[in-house]
């Protein structure tokens, strides 16, 4: 990692992702150590009738601890929050999570921009935003949005995306900070916060 972008005050990791993106979330998220000294949010679209299905398999495959997200829940380090699907989930000045039921953005509820947008306005420079896979283009006014505020912006390599839409619409309209594969973006999590 270049030592100017040296992520060292990191308090949320936020991944956002689409079709394709479980796959990549399964190359990361079970190989993470559980003593993580952030939160780590998850927001990917995902059918209505999905109910608890990806946190389960996310808690079974996962070494850190998964919580789930109810209104108002606090968000603490050292563990994973995955938006429920049919809500947006937006973040408090308290550092609480809240869910709200307002239009879809991009066909999609959750939205990662809306997301993405609301992270960074609570977290700014403290924040590190992922985009995955996917096949439209949320994400990418949310990962403008955390650099705008000082955060730092990841984009999979579309080269080793399953759907290569979303991170490529992310590179063609912002400039993202690192375009990194599934591996390197599992190496560079791992560095966060290391002296």
């Amino acid at each position: 990692m270049e030592e100017n972008k040296r992520i060292t005050n990191c308090k949320v990791v936020i991944i956002g992702g689409s079709a394709g993106s479980l796959q990549a979330l399964l190359q990361i998220l079970p190989f993470l150590d559980q003593a993580v000294s952030f939160a780590i949010v998850i927001v990917v679209h995902r059918k209505n009738s999905d109910e608890q299905t990806l946190e389960d398999l996310i808690a079974l495959k996962s070494k850190i601890g998964v919580k789930e997200v109810e209104d108002k829940v606090k968000l603490k380090p050292g563990f994973i929050y995955i938006a429920p699907s049919n809500y947006h989930l937006l973040f408090e000045k308290n550092e609480t999570l809240s869910l709200d039921t307002s239009e879809k953005i991009n066909y999609s509820r959750p939205s990662i921009d809306v997301s993405f947008e609301s992270a960074a306005e609570v977290y700014g420079e403290n924040l590190v935003g992922i985009l995955l896979s996917g096949s439209n283009s949320d994400g990418t006014v949310g990962s403008r949005a955390i650099q705008t505020a000082g955060g730092i912006s990841v984009v999979q390599n579309p080269l080793s995306a399953d759907m290569p839409f979303m991170p490529n619409n992310a590179i063609l309209h912002t400039v993202p900070d690192f375009v990194l594969t599934t591996e390197e973006i599992l190496e560079f999590i791992k560095e966060i916060n290391q002296e």
